[in-house]
């Protein structure tokens, strides 16, 4: 008779056991429902980290707590429920701006920054206080180190008000240093390119916006006779977009444009040899200015920039197509003769060519010139027929560069 006793007294405390178990589950249940339906899914996108996170993450011995960083995150989830209550339940319109540049759409637009500028930076204090001089005009170069000398007497010819950019087609930076003014300018290096290879993929118009004027410059200029300031103020004067300094008579000259004129501060016409210009107003009588020292006005050079090919590297027959990025051309592109040049014709980047069959390097350069100025021709006179003829419109004679 003891034992059914001893065995009903055992079974009691497995059964208050079972009971217990059941009844935490229960009760976990219970809470993690009400728990999840007071903490709605949040868009991660969508919350606002106080700056006191932003500080944990970049400095782990702050001292702040996970539990801190959960308080947060519970007053950002409370904060979201309660803006879905009090609009009862409508979802916030996602941002999309067609406004925006290309790709920036579902950035609200006070946040979009679409222009650039190539103003060096401090790596400390104030971002407002970086920025002692703020350089109007862009003045660049390509360079060998060979003309070293030649580029520290132009640089000199342009004030503050410019930034220096020196592209190097040589691969050799550092000697340039023992100049002061090198340690300002800016530096791009990429072996045997040219001057319109670079301009392409350095200078886009929404990283040169910041500047009134760019000179894209050979290397092989003299400039005894020259001053920067007073060239850009000529051509303000005259409501110039693109131009060039005049050209010593005597020297490297193939145009008689660009021949400069004791007489006169500015022109913008000329007489060239008989058969040569079969419209006064068009190239190489009028509307026409070499590339070897060219100055173009900001929004010229944003409508020059989109005209320039990826693989004509040279810039061959961009001379005559200039006239269609400013209207009319034959009032604003010209030659300023008060402020003049020399061209000294070293053959420095064409000796950077490669020997083949015989010729020099500077032979396969220039026919490689001659040979990019025959492509670019076709491809403008192709794109303006196209244009015309999808418009169901009879192409103009005068499209040819």
């Amino acid at each position: 008779m003891a034992k059914p006793g001893i065995l009903g007294r055992s079974s009691m405390p497995r059964s208050n056991e079972g009971m217990r178990l059941i009844f935490s589950a229960v009760i976990g249940v219970m809470l993690g429902y009400l728990f999840g339906i007071s903490f709605p899914t949040v868009n991660i996108t969508k919350l606002h980290f106080p700056s006191s996170i932003v500080s944990y993450i970049e400095d782990r011995n702050s001292g702040i707590t996970t539990q801190t960083l959960l308080n947060h995150a519970w007053t950002s989830a409370n904060s979201h429920k309660k803006n879905n209550t009090d609009t009862k339940s409508d979802e916030i319109p996602k941002i999309y701006v067609t406004s925006n540049p290309k790709g920036a759409e579902r950035l609200p637009p006070g946040i979009v920054v679409s222009e650039t500028d190539l103003y060096p930076r401090r790596l400390w204090g104030e971002p407002s206080e970086d920025l002692t001089v703020q350089p109007r005009y862009l003045v660049t170069f390509t360079v060998g180190i060979a003309q070293k000398a030649n580029i520290d007497a132009a640089v000199k010819k342009f004030s503050e008000n410019f930034t220096i950019m020196l592209f190097h087609y040589d691969g050799r930076t550092t000697e340039w240093d023992e100049f002061d003014w090198s340690k300002r300018a800016i530096h791009v290096s990429v072996s045997k390119q040219t001057k319109w290879w670079y301009a392409k993929r350095f200078l886009h118009p929404d990283v040169v916006a910041r500047y009134d004027y760019i000179f894209i410059w050979d290397e092989d200029l003299g400039v005894q006779h020259f001053n920067a300031e007073a060239y850009i103020k000529l051509v303000r004067k005259h409501g110039l977009e693109i131009s060039q300094p005049g050209l010593e008579p005597d020297r490297g000259l193939t145009w008689q444009m660009t021949k400069r004129r004791g007489d006169r501060e500015v022109h913008k016409v000329t007489e060239e040899r008989p058969g040569w210009c079969s419209d006064p107003h068009l190239p190489p009588c009028a509307a026409f200015v070499e590339i070897m020292a060219t100055v173009f006005s900001r929004d010229a050079w944003r409508c020059v920039w989109h005209m320039i090919q990826n693989d004509l590297v040279h810039g061959w027959g961009l001379d005559f197509a200039l006239r269609k990025c400013v209207e009319p051309a034959h009032e604003k592109i010209g030659v300023v003769d008060a402020q003049w040049i020399v061209h000294q014709s070293v053959p420095s980047l064409g000796n950077q060519g490669k020997s083949e069959n015989g010729k020099a390097p500077w032979e396969g350069v220039r026919g490689r010139c001659r040979k990019e100025w025959g492509i670019f021709q076709r491809r403008l006179a192709d794109a303006e027929k196209k244009y015309y003829l999808d418009r169901g419109i009879t192409p103009p004679n005068s499209t040819s560069v």
